[in-house]
């Protein structure tokens, strides 16, 4: 009874026109006049029907031009009870706060920079335990207001095991979850859950691919979000 959410990033290129080439700039590895302005596009996706439900769009290029900005301007579309899946990318304490705050919970691929010590923390089994999470210091994004209400800790599930998940090119990882009771939510249950996530490239792929979105025509920034929003709607 838990609706399920993937998220994930992609891009998209457009004509060369000058108001595309101000909202969207090319990538700075092209010389000026031989590339085409690009869009990153953020989309929430229920993994039962594979229905986009929400998207956000940006620049690939600026500051707070990344997938998790972007997906904090979809954090409206979530519901208290959902569980979000994501890759390692979206694996920050504030993603993980700003979703516990709505009442979400989460299964994330653990960030690489992070060190999982299974000998810390409550264990639970094999590779398998909960932790605390530390509040780190306000990032320069986060203004006081939304800093302040966050936790100054955080009480997370790490785990390590595999997945079989088609066309996954890892099989074993370590993964940080919300759902801590292992009386509830087994491992098995969570790693299978997570191994579910490779759902959301397929219909990335399939939307850009299959509904011709990948390279778009519009010759301004408004007509090309109209475009995506008419490719989206044919999509659901």
């Amino acid at each position: 009874d838990r609706r399920v959410i993937l998220i994930d990033g992609s891009s998209l290129s457009m004509p060369d026109t000058e108001a595309n080439q101000a909202a969207y700039p090319q990538s700075r590895k092209q010389k000026p006049g031989v590339g085409f302005p690009q869009m990153r596009w953020v989309a929430l996706i229920a993994l039962t029907t594979g229905c986009v439900l929400d998207s956000a769009f940006g620049p690939c290029r600026g500051k707070e031009t990344g997938e998790t900005a972007l997906f904090r301007q979809l954090l409206g579309t979530l519901r208290k009870g959902d569980v979000l899946v994501a890759d390692r990318y979206y694996c920050s304490y504030w993603t993980v706060a700003l979703a516990k705050q709505l009442g979400v919970d989460v299964v994330f691929r653990q960030h690489q920079k992070r060190h999982t010590d299974f000998r810390r923390g409550q264990r639970l089994g094999k590779k398998d335990h909960v932790v605390d999470w530390d509040k780190p210091q306000r990032p320069k994004w986060m203004d006081n207001e939304t800093y302040a209400p966050l936790p100054d800790k955080l009480t997370l599930r790490e785990m390590r095991g595999c997945i079989g998940a088609p066309g996954s090119r890892v099989r074993e990882l370590t993964l940080v979850t919300t759902l801590t009771d292992p009386a509830v939510w087994t491992k098995d249950e969570i790693l299978n859950l997570y191994g579910e996530r490779w759902n959301v490239e397929v219909d990335l792929r399939a939307i850009k691919t299959h509904m011709g979105m990948d390279i778009l025509t519009c010759q301004t920034p408004e007509m090309v979000r109209k475009e995506i929003w008419a490719h989206l709607l044919a999509y659901n």
